[in-house]
């Protein structure tokens, strides 16, 4: 009974093809929208060809009205014509560039990405567009000013999470990972580190050298660090010390070569951020900063980390003895290079008024 069904479904939305009408997304899913439907190929491999006729409706495609030979061009008659693809995988592939008849920049900035990249270098797995945006169900993510809605943010772990399971789970343990479920929109997710589209190779040296500057778009927002009483001070400090400077010359100098000089997540994590006070990660422990920075310094003893002061500015209040030593600095070793220069610049010209004297002296004829 379920097959009678079926086929007459299919023939009247084949006959409305046949009669030279558009396939629209009814038509097809008289015949798509029955649960169980896929194809086989070649190689063993099979696809889901079920499209949830509500799931459609309320996807951003179904809402304006999209036909499905848009992007299924070589499917206007039917039957349809046996497919060229010999696997799933290769099915896939050979369609994702429909995307770029309404989604053109878009596309053009994926071509550029690690994703476009790892695929041209032969690894057929590597996402394309519907392996992030289902074109059968894919939700508006943006509002009219073009930013991530609150149900878009939430999304993205789970999305990328389709290939990084592992790191995604990570992440969701994390402080920031951790707040974003909870429904805070201040903490970053994958796209705000790595990109959207045009995803840069995180392995790079030049990835690597601007992770500082990355981070600070967020740690250096005084409103938003306000709310969490921390430190907007990170990169100004860290680009003080040896660490930053010597990674700010690499990354403007050469930004393509690699350096062992640490970046922020060296010390504290890529996707596992801890929260400040979580007594097993939080650099807050003296216990746990020692640790770290026994990963470059080995023989750094219980008092290594004391100097760390949190990528804070000295203050009176809070680091005293750094702060008058820093200040005691600031005014000596300006005061010693300035007063060897007023010496210098002052024997300098004593010492050319003293042989003009003595030139004028001999022209008198005083001395020989």
């Amino acid at each position: 009974m379920k097959r009678t069904h079926l086929a007459a479904a299919c023939f009247l939305g084949s006959a409305l093809v046949l009669l030279g009408a558009p396939a629209r997304a009814q038509e097809c899913l008289d015949c798509h929208g029955q649960p169980g439907s896929s194809v086989s190929f070649k190689d063993g491999s099979s696809k889901d060809i079920t499209i949830d006729p509500d799931a459609w409706a309320a996807s951003v495609h179904g809402a304006m009205g999209a036909s499905c030979t848009d992007c299924h061009s070589e499917h206007t008659e039917y039957p349809h014509p046996e497919l060229k693809a010999g696997s799933a995988r290769e099915y896939t592939l050979s369609h994702y560039n429909s995307c770029e008849q309404c989604h053109e920049d878009q596309f053009k900035k994926q071509l550029d990405g690690v994703h476009m990249k790892a695929i041209a270098a032969g690894n057929k797995n590597a996402a394309v567009c519907s392996d992030c945006h289902n074109p059968h169900s894919q939700q508006k993510i943006t509002g009219d000013d073009g930013k991530l809605l609150p149900q878009g943010r939430l999304a993205v772990p789970q999305t990328c999470a389709r290939c990084h399971a592992e790191i995604q789970a990570k992440y969701r343990e994390s402080v920031h990972g951790a707040a974003l479920v909870d429904g805070n929109p201040d903490v970053p997710t994958c796209i705000d580190c790595h990109g959207v589209h045009d995803i840069p190779d995180p392995r790079t040296a030049a990835f690597r050298l601007a992770s500082p500057r990355m981070c600070a778009d967020c740690h250096t927002d005084a409103k938003r660090m306000a709310k969490y009483k921390l430190s907007t001070q990170v990169l100004r400090t860290y680009v003080a010390d040896f660490h930053g400077s010597t990674v700010t010359l690499f990354q403007r100098r050469h930004p393509d070569q690699v350096t062992n000089k640490p970046v922020c997540y060296d010390c504290h994590g890529i996707h596992d951020i801890a929260s400040k006070s979580d007594p097993k990660k939080s650099l807050q422990v003296k216990a746990n900063l020692l640790q770290t920075c026994q990963k470059c310094h080995p023989d750094a003893t219980a008092n290594f980390s004391d100097a760390w002061l949190s990528h804070y500015i000295p203050t009176r209040e809070r680091t005293p003895l750094v702060y008058w030593a820093r200040l005691a600095y600031q005014v000596l070793i300006p005061g010693v290079v300035g007063g060897m220069a007023l010496f210098v610049a002052s024997d300098f010209l004593r010492r050319r008024l003293d042989r003009r004297r003595h030139l004028e002296r001999r022209h008198r004829g005083e001395i020989a």
